[in-house]
């Protein structure tokens, strides 16, 4: 027997709302007469739903712009004063937390490592805590003033918030509860893996937007890559082991177990070793392996010792990109995370340069391969639109 599945009003009102207040956020301040055109929904329900998101809160006027022989149209933005959302992401060697409004605009960022928690999860999820907290207080945001916590992992998230990562020793770890037990705030915690975070930010706000199919890889201790097809509006987007492929048989020890792993090669901590190793490199200060990077990608500028191991980083990040072209065909590849927005236009040239050799042409002809836009931060940005992607898919209705 067919299940018939039926539609209530209170259904197809928060569908409207979704979709105007997701075409309004993604795409950024519009007119009524733009939202009818884009949506497909009659000016007098497009009227409603702007006057019923007004009424809410969620939705401001915007100025206006002149029309063609008409009157000057008004335009219309989602209120960044609506909300504030907390971004946190849990890497494998620092905890970041940042505090965003509803446009995802920072208002305040703390970076700590992690060093002393040993990577336990309640040491951990006591870190982010007092970080949360932390940001909250510089601010003056009340801990019931924020709409939600975006949590980013480096591995998988299963069943709301059981973590397995394995860079981290932690496998089938209740993280979600352990945080929602410690967390300052009683708004609604999401996670999930980094990776994602990363791409729905960098689709949502930075060197992604506008692309349809895209890689946004996340370089840093760790490398992985997020896929996303769709464009920017609820993108599919699908998390890939690609810092385990293989680059080179038999080469360089990987921590997964396996040799010749690109991660081997382009992870952070392998770029400070390849300077190191070579003839003419000094001694680097950094504590971390990405301030360590820093301090390498800075004397490239003036040392032929760092600027051949970047050189030599770059040609193995093409190769890696190659295959992304030659498997995915996406039309843009963007270069994010912590060691990206270091890294990202001290070796794009020679990315571009490598993958264009190893990939084949008419994808290569067809793929841009940029940095990242959003700068070391991304990811807890990235995790800050999990919130919002929940408050958009619901129409703008909070929890009570």
């Amino acid at each position: 027997m067919t299940r018939v599945l039926r539609q209530t009003t209170r259904d197809l009102r928060r569908h409207n709302r979704a979709a105007l207040l997701c075409s309004l956020y993604l795409r950024g301040p519009a007119s009524r007469l733009e939202l009818v055109a884009e949506s497909g929904l009659s000016p007098a329900t497009v009227t409603n739903v702007v006057a019923e998101l007004i009424a809410d809160g969620l939705v401001a006027e915007a100025g206006s712009v002149e029309s063609d022989g008409g009157r000057p149209r008004t335009l219309l933005r989602v209120r960044p004063d609506f909300a504030r959302v907390v971004g946190v992401d849990v890497g494998e060697t620092h905890v970041c937390v940042g505090l965003f409004d509803c446009a995802l605009e920072t208002l305040a960022t703390v970076q700590l490592p992690l060093g002393g928690t040993n990577l336990e999860p309640v040491e951990v999820a006591r870190q982010v805590r007092a970080e949360v907290t932390r940001v909250l207080g510089e601010c003056g945001v009340a801990p019931d003033g924020v709409l939600g916590v975006g949590v980013g992992v480096p591995g998988a998230v299963r069943d709301g918030g059981v973590v397995h990562a394995p860079t981290l020793g932690w496998a089938g770890i209740g993280f979600g509860d352990l945080l929602r037990a410690h967390l300052p705030v009683a708004a609604p915690v999401h996670l999930d893996n980094r990776a994602r975070t990363l791409g729905q930010a960098e689709m949502w706000r930075g060197a992604g937007r506008g692309a349809e199919r895209a890689v946004i890889a996340l370089l840093g201790v760790g490398v992985g890559a997020a896929f996303v097809t769709g464009g920017a509006s609820f993108p599919a987007i699908t998390t890939t082991e690609w810092g385990h492929t293989v680059v080179q048989s038999g080469g360089a020890d990987c921590r997964c177990g396996s040799r010749g792993c690109l991660e081997a090669y382009v992870g952070a901590e392998a770029v400070v070793r390849r300077y190191l190793d070579k003839p003419g490199s000094e001694p680097v200060h950094g504590g971390q392996a990405e301030a360590q990077l820093a301090e390498v990608a800075a004397r490239a500028r003036t040392s032929g010792a760092a600027a051949e191991a970047l050189a030599e980083t770059g040609e193995y990040l093409g190769i890696g990109i190659a295959n992304l072209i030659n498997l995915l065909a996406p039309d843009r590849v963007v270069l994010a995370g912590s060691a990206g927005a270091v890294l990202g236009r001290a070796v794009v040239a020679h990315v571009r340069t490598a993958s264009a050799r190893h990939a084949l042409a008419y994808l290569a002809e067809s793929t841009a391969i940029e940095p990242g836009h959003l700068g070391p931060e991304a990811v807890a940005l990235g995790a800050a639109t999990l919130p919002i992607e929940a408050l958009l898919a619901s129409g703008g209705r909070t929890a009570a």
